[in-house]
């Protein structure tokens, strides 16, 4: 589902959700209006209203009204208003707020409080007055609200009017706009891929597109795969156009033309998957299968030339790592690599991609090589070619620049220290942790997955559930790759320690 959109209401059906919105805060939760069998209420004034709402989807969540027009409502409870008020002010009321109850708390306030200041500011705007509610003055208070005047109302529904200056106004949005995503209305992407992109390596990708045979083209590519070399102690690089998917196609290629027998390892799901790519190369291989979350023993290898397995098995959260002499390991980085340090000095062949932890645009994978051996197969899986060109087939300059970005703006070392430290707070406070030990991927049982997915969602968090793996075993998971802003975390700690969304 997307984020929420705070805006101007528009059109009848949502004008109609008003109405029944409106009867469920103003009638049956306070009591100011009598009921109706209709179960909707028309304010008096709403010929004059502009309603800026909180829209999930097609639904209205949370609403406000605002009036310039003179007089009031509360000119009618308090009748000597203006002697309370500041001269030479713009004045709007503020009315009818209220935001479903199974929603407050969330992103929606922050979210429509923001959408009062920008209203305000394009209306020139100077201040605003309210009457709140006598249930809420600590809310109000804290989004700047100052009372004034006595009670008015009636006992069922006792109101305090209140003042708030755009100052006021301008100074707690600033606030908002400083607060985690989650908490001013936009989504916290926390899933697996595609990860939220920084905005310099948005910049980069959306520059114009060079020729791949340009020597433009060719220096930043040169730049790309000496720092992805870097970053792994690899000896060489061949930057693919295509996902981790190709790249592993890539690697079963070499280990058919290396021959002899081999081992698969598995304990996940990309475990099986490659698995699946060595009975499709027609490998001659043993799988060794462990339970789901488990560590790999790998047991004796006498005889074996080779052997495969996943660096980090993201189903799971948890890292391998096997050490065999004389043995050429393959090892699939796709999720490890820009998350845990990696050592690639000692392995054959590795896969890699940019669009997880690298944290940039899905489209380019790597197979980090040691040495390349003829294969005879299709041109686009032949890494000999790789090897030798470089570039052999068309390519994406788009793409290149911006993983390039993405390589050159972060310090490594530093960011693999901060990962570890949050992962690790993180996967202490969840509910329902699989047992893992990567940092940057956190598996959680639930009794609902997608009804789990969806209550986050809406409290601003997006996580990976939908893959057929997850689904069966009613498994979420928070993944900590891309741009995640930090701060936002103890929200996600608290929301999904609330008795609903993943208990």
């Amino acid at each position: 589902m997307p984020p929420l959109a705070f805006r101007v209401a528009r059109g009848e059906r949502e004008l109609e959700q008003l109405h029944a919105l409106h009867y469920r805060a103003f009638v049956e939760e306070i009591p100011q209006h009598p009921r109706n069998d209709a179960r909707r209420h028309v304010d008096r004034f709403h010929g004059e209203n502009v309603y800026l709402v909180a829209v999930d989807g097609e639904t209205i969540v949370g609403s406000v009204a605002l009036r310039t027009r003179r007089p009031f409502s509360l000119d009618a409870k308090l009748p000597d208003l203006d002697r309370y008020l500041p001269r030479d002010r713009r004045f709007c009321e503020v009315r009818l707020l209220n935001i479903l109850p199974e929603r407050r708390g969330s992103n929606v306030l922050p979210g429509l409080l923001t959408a009062v200041t920008d209203y305000a500011d394009a209306e020139q705007i100077d201040a605003a007055v309210i009457s709140a509610t006598t249930r809420q003055l600590r809310l109000y208070g804290r989004l700047g609200f100052v009372p004034f005047g006595p009670l008015v109302g009636t006992a069922d529904a006792s109101f305090q009017p209140m003042l708030l200056t755009i100052e006021e106004l301008r100074r707690r949005a600033q606030e908002i706009v400083a607060l985690p995503p989650a908490l001013r209305g936009e989504a916290v992407n926390l899933t697996s891929g595609p990860v939220a992109i920084h905005p310099d390596v948005q910049a980069a990708f959306h520059t114009a597109p060079v020729s791949h045979r340009s020597a433009v083209f060719e220096s930043e590519l040169r730049t790309v795969k000496s720092r992805l070399c870097a970053l792994t102690a690899a000896r060489n690089v061949a930057v693919l156009f295509g996902t981790g998917t190709l790249a592993n196609d890539v690697v079963a290629g070499q280990l058919r033309a290396l021959g002899g027998r081999g081992v698969v390892f598995s304990n996940g799901e990309f475990g099986e998957r490659l698995a699946d790519h060595a009975r499709r190369a027609g490998l001659d291989f043993e799988h060794r299968r462990f339970p789901w979350g488990s560590a790999i023993d790998p047991g004796p290898l006498d005889g074996c030339s080779w052997v495969w397995l996943t660096a980090c098995e993201t189903s799971t959260g948890v890292l391998n790592s096997v050490s065999a002499r004389g043995v050429k390991i393959a090892l699939d980085c796709v999720s490890a690599i820009g998350a845990v340090p990696l050592d690639l000095s000692h392995v054959w062949l590795a896969s890699g991609a940019s669009g997880k932890a690298l944290a940039s645009y899905p489209g380019l994978s790597f197979v980090f090589y040691g040495d390349v051996l003829p294969t005879g197969g299709p041109r686009y899986l032949d890494l000999e070619l790789y090897a030798a060109d470089g570039v052999p087939f068309t390519h994406s300059s788009n793409l290149v620049r911006a993983l390039h970005a993405a390589l050159t703006r972060v310090d490594w070392p530093a960011h693999y220290e901060e990962l570890a430290r949050t992962g690790a707070w993180l996967r202490a406070r969840l509910p329902n942790v699989l047992p893992g030990n990567a940092p940057h991927v956190i598996t959680l049982t639930v009794r609902d997955s997608a009804r789990a997915a969806a209550e986050l969602e809406r409290a601003g968090f997006l996580v990976s559930w939908a893959s057929g793996y997850l689904r069966e075993r009613n498994w979420i998971q928070v993944c900590l790759m891309g741009e995640v802003p930090r701060e936002a975390l103890p929200a996600l700690v608290r929301i999904s320690r609330a008795p609903s969304p993943v208990a």
